[in-house]
């Protein structure tokens, strides 16, 4: 383990000594080249602030207005029918929104049932086998002025759905269900 902790302490500062070098012998501009490329980091910062904000305010509506938990009183009998524990369906619903808010509800889930049940096993790998599809499209579509984006968010959300999926029956194959 000391070997890792040495490896995950010195590997930025090596990595970016290295390509400071390397610019160096190849004669790059390396400090002008960093400037120039905050500076546009800078850009693209303030250029995404509406996008984020706007889903931002989404996701809060959709919280507050009580729609999330209309949909689960709704949908609970069917998922108690396939195995699937309700607790875990506003994870899979939120992740491909917001990766704060769902890392939130993870965190809050594994609070109330502990980090190892079966819950708390299925938020940890719903988690990692999903992605921020909402996110993703908003601020890096929007950041470079796309605006058809219909084929990349149904292939997001396949992949999101597929990602749950897939987390239910590994976690159910290997540690068994509720």
């Amino acid at each position: 383990m000391q070997v890792v902790s040495v490896i995950s302490l010195w590997f930025i500062p090596v990595l970016i000594g290295f390509i400071l070098i390397y610019g160096t012998i190849k004669r790059v501009p390396t400090y002008e080249s960093f400037v120039e490329g905050g500076k546009e980091g800078i850009k693209i910062a303030v250029s995404i602030i509406p996008f984020l904000v706007g889903m931002l305010v989404a996701i809060s509506v959709f919280r507050a207005s009580g729609a999330l938990e209309y949909f689960m009183e709704f949908i609970r009998p069917a998922l108690e029918a396939v195995g699937i524990p309700p607790d875990i369906v506003p994870l899979a619903i939120i992740r491909p929104i917001s990766g704060s808010a769902a890392l939130g509800m993870t965190s809050d889930l594994i609070a109330v049932h502990g980090p190892d049940s079966f819950i708390g096993r299925l938020a940890s790998v719903l988690q990692g086998s999903t992605d921020t599809t909402f996110y993703v499209l908003t601020v890096y579509f929007g950041a470079v002025g796309i605006r058809k984006m219909g084929d990349a968010l149904k292939v997001g959300l396949l992949a999101d759905l597929i990602g749950i999926i897939a987390a239910i029956v590994v976690v159910t194959i290997i540690f068994g269900s509720k």
